[in-house]
């Protein structure tokens, strides 16, 4: 076996789940929602399928997709932040020989950790209807296959179950504890419906918790240190970022359309720029320029 792919983010998210308190993980969908997430002072961000979906090819999070497509949108990504990012690997993209070119493939692109889960594919948003799962062995096997690739690749790999509506609360966890045995290192258990099922799986499914907190979806949305308090390590939120700009965009184009006043929603131009790095560009130029 080649030597392990260097991997300094995965080394970064290791060492923050390290650390006591609870990870707030603002999710992006390109290399500007990354960018304000980074410049808001959060330490790490993961490229949501969802969202990402939405973003490159204005269509819903249903497997359309391809792997391909979703390792270049992270690599446009990883070229604008500086803290890591986790990406979603979905089912894999096929066997367990296409979910190993699927996780080596993200660590080289630069991701900190990938997210393989045991849906049917094409796989469905967690919080929508006509989802299904595979069968345990499957589901076992594909992450397998991801923590042999972390051997060679070194990124986090979290194992994520949706069978909580199909199978029950039991089978879910019964998923998530095999699947920290065989040595994931974050577990995701997607859809737990009350408080009382997330503070089961917290004390019965070893390795770090990830709690979804999708506005609108079928899990509650608790405050940051009642996530903590339950167990959790890092808390997701896939849409806020996303669903904050379509509201602003829609909401603007609106005023626009009806010849209404469209501008008090609208960021400052100078901030705008600000932000994008216009300041730091122009600094750069200047150090560069000819004398005359």
């Amino acid at each position: 076996m080649s030597d392990p792919y260097p991997n300094p983010a995965a080394t970064r998210l290791r060492a923050l789940l390290a650390q006591p308190g609870l990870v707030m993980m603002p999710c992006c969908y390109d290399a500007l929602s990354a960018r304000l997430i980074q410049q808001a002072g959060f330490d790490l961000t993961f490229l949501s399928g969802f969202s990402a979906s939405a973003s490159r090819i204005g269509a819903p999070d249903l497997g359309l997709m391809s792997y391909g497509e979703v390792r270049d949108q992270a690599r446009n990504v990883l070229e604008a932040i500086d803290i890591p990012m986790m990406v979603d690997g979905d089912t894999g993209y096929g066997n367990a020989m296409n979910v190993m070119r699927t996780v080596q493939g993200f660590a080289r692109a630069g991701c900190a950790g990938v997210m393989i889960e045991d849906q049917v594919a094409p796989k469905r948003c967690g919080h929508t209807q006509g989802k299904a799962v595979v069968d345990r062995e499957e589901a076992y096997d594909r992450i397998r296959a991801a923590v042999e690739t972390r051997g060679r690749s070194d990124i986090v790999i979290t194992a994520r179950t949706d069978a909580r509506r199909t199978h029950g609360l039991s089978e879910a966890i019964a998923r998530a504890q095999m699947f920290a045995e065989l040595g994931a290192e974050m577990i995701f258990v997607e859809e737990p419906l009350r408080e009382d099922e997330m503070r089961t799986i917290c004390a019965e499914v070893p390795s770090a918790q990830v709690a979804n907190m999708l506005e609108g979806g079928q899990t509650p949305i608790l405050p940051p240190a009642r996530l903590e308090a339950l167990g959790f390590r890092v808390a997701a939120y896939p849409l806020a970022a996303m669903a904050a700009a379509m509201q602003a965009m829609a909401t603007t184009l609106a005023a626009l359309k009806a010849g209404q006043d469209h501008t008090g929603g609208l960021m400052e131009f100078g901030e705008l720029r600000q932000r994008l790095g216009f300041d730091i560009y122009y600094e750069t130029e200047a150090r560069y320029a000819r004398k005359k």
